[in-house]
C-alpha cells in the first residue's frame, strides 16, 4: 500500500556505519528520522543534544513507537538475525547492514517473512548503486557479451597491516574477518550477476596478521548454466591506498571489466551491439553513469541506496534493489566458502593454521515471531 507521508525511521547502532547512515537518512527527502538507538547512553544523548533527534536506548521501545515506520540496523552482525526478526514482527520496514545474518537459512526465512508482510527489506550492499557495476549488470541482461561463462571479482585494501586489539570485527563468531566484513561486497556483485551459488571449491582463508579471522579470501564458486566464479580478496594488501573493487565478466561474445571509476566492454564477433556499445571496445566513465544525489557522503552510492529504501517504502512496493532474498544468496556463498575452506584444512600439513568456523544460527524465528 502506498503511504502518503514520509516514513519515520529509527537509526539503530551509532558506530561508524550508523553515523554515516544517520547523516544521509537525516538529509534524505524520502524519510524522516524520528529516533536514534544505541547501547551507549553517552553517545545517544550527544546525538540527541546536538542533532535534536530523540534518543531511545531500548530497541524494544523503538519498535513500540508509533512514529517509527522503519528501522536502519547498523549493529554487529551477530545481532542482525534477532533484531531484523523483531522489526518485521513489529511491522517495520527494515534496512540492515551487510552481511544480513550468519546463516543463509535464517536470511531466507526473514526474506519470506518480509514478503508475506509486504514490508521492504534491504541490505547495505552499496556497490549495486555504483554506476559502473550497475551498468555491467544491464549489459549482461541485454546479452551484449552473449552467454556468461565466468565472473572474476577482486577487492584489495590496507585494512589490517599489523596485529590489532580485539573487537567484534576480529572474531569469526561475531561476523568479523575478511570474508564477512570485506569479501561480502564483491561476492554480492557476483551473486547479483549470476544468481544463487550451487557449490564452492578450492577455498582458502589464510591469516597474516589476525589471530581468529582470515585476512584474505580465495575461492571458486559454481552457478547454474555452467557459470563459474573466482574470488580474490585481501584486506592486508599494503600496496593499495584504499579499498579497490573490480569485476571481470567473460562471455561467449565479449568481456566486461568494471571498477569504481570505469567500465570497459568488448563486443566480439558473436556479441550483440546495442546503442552506445558497438563492435570492439567501449569505455564509460563513472561520471557518465552516475546520477546526482541530494547529499554526498563517502560516495553517491551510499545516499542512493538510502534514498532507494525510502522510495520503496513510499511506493508501497515491498521490494528493493538489495532485497533480503538476494542477500540470502550472498550469505549462502559466504557459508559455502567457509565450509569448503574448513574442509580443506584436513588435507593440509599439520602445521597449517586452522580456519575458525562461524556458528550456524537456526530456529530463532519461533521465539522472535511468537510461532
Amino acid at each position: 500500500m502506498k503511504v502518503d507521508k514520509l516514513p519515520g525511521v529509527a537509526m539503530v547502532g551509532l558506530g561508524k556505519m550508523g553515523i554515516s547512515h544517520l547523516a544521509i537518512a537525516n538529509a534524505s527527502r524520502y524519510m524522516n528520522v524520528t529516533a536514534v538507538c544505541d547501547s551507549s547512553a553517552l553517545l545517544g544523548q550527544m546525538i540527541e543534544k546536538y542533532c535534536k533527534l530523540p534518543f531511545v536506548q531500548s530497541y524494544d521501545d523503538v519498535l513500540k513507537r508509533a512514529d517509527v515506520d522503519a528501522v536502519i540496523i547498523a549493529t554487529p552482525t551477530r545481532f542482525h538475525d534477532v533484531m531484523v526478526g523483531q522489526a518485521l514482527a513489529a511491522g517495520k520496514h527494515t534496512f540492515c547492514e551487510k552481511p544480513m545474518t550468519l546463516s543463509a537459512t535464517v536470511s531466507r526465512e526473514l526474506a519470506e517473512t518480509a514478503k508475506r508482510a509486504g514490508l521492504v527489506g534491504q541490505v547495505g550492499y552499496h556497490n549495486r548503486f555504483v554506476g559502473t557495476f550497475a551498468e555491467a549488470r544491464r549489459l549482461i541482461a541485454a546479452g551484449v557479451i552473449g552467454r556468461v561463462r565466468h565472473i572474476h571479482v577482486e577487492a584489495y585494501g590496507p585494512v589490517v597491516l599489523r596485529p590489532t586489539a580485539k573487537t567484534w570485527r576480529s572474531e569469526a563468531a561475531q561476523g568479523g574477518g575478511c570474508l564477512y566484513d570485506y569479501a561480502a561486497h564483491p561476492i554480492n556483485l557476483m551473486t547479483w550477476y549470476a544468481g544463487e551459488p550451487l557449490g564452492c571449491s578450492g577455498a582458502d582463508l589464510p591469516r597474516q596478521y589476525s589471530a581468529d579471522v582470515e585476512d584474505a579470501v580465495y575461492a571458486n564458486l559454481h552457478f547454474a548454466n555452467g557459470v563459474t566464479g573466482q574470488v580474490s580478496v585481501n584486506w592486508s594488501d599494503e600496496t593499495m591506498r584504499k579499498m579497490t573493487t573490480r569485476v571481470t565478466i567473460y562471455g561467449d561474445g565479449g568481456k566486461i571489466f568494471a571498477d569504481r571509476q570505469e567500465l570497459h566492454a568488448f563486443v566480439g564477433a558473436t556479441g550483440t551491439p546495442i546503442e552506445g556499445y558497438g563492435a570492439g571496445w567501449t569505455m564509460r566513465n563513472i561520471t557518465e553513469l552516475t546520477e546526482n544525489t541530494d547529499y554526498y557522503l563517502r560516495g553517491e552510492e551510499y545516499s542512493a541506496q538510502m534514498d532507494a529504501f525510502g522510495q520503496s517504502i513510499l511506493a508501497g512496493k515491498g521490494v528493493s534493489e538489495n532485497d533480503f532474498f538476494s542477500a540470502a544468496d550472498t550469505d549462502l556463498a559466504l557459508e559455502m566458502i567457509r565450509a569448503e575452506a574448513a574442509a580443506a584444512t584436513t588435507r593440509l600439513p599439520a602445521a597449517a593454521l586452522p580456519v575458525a568456523e562461524a556458528p550456524r544460527q537456526r530456529g530463532f524465528l519461533s521465539r522472535v515471531m511468537g510461532r
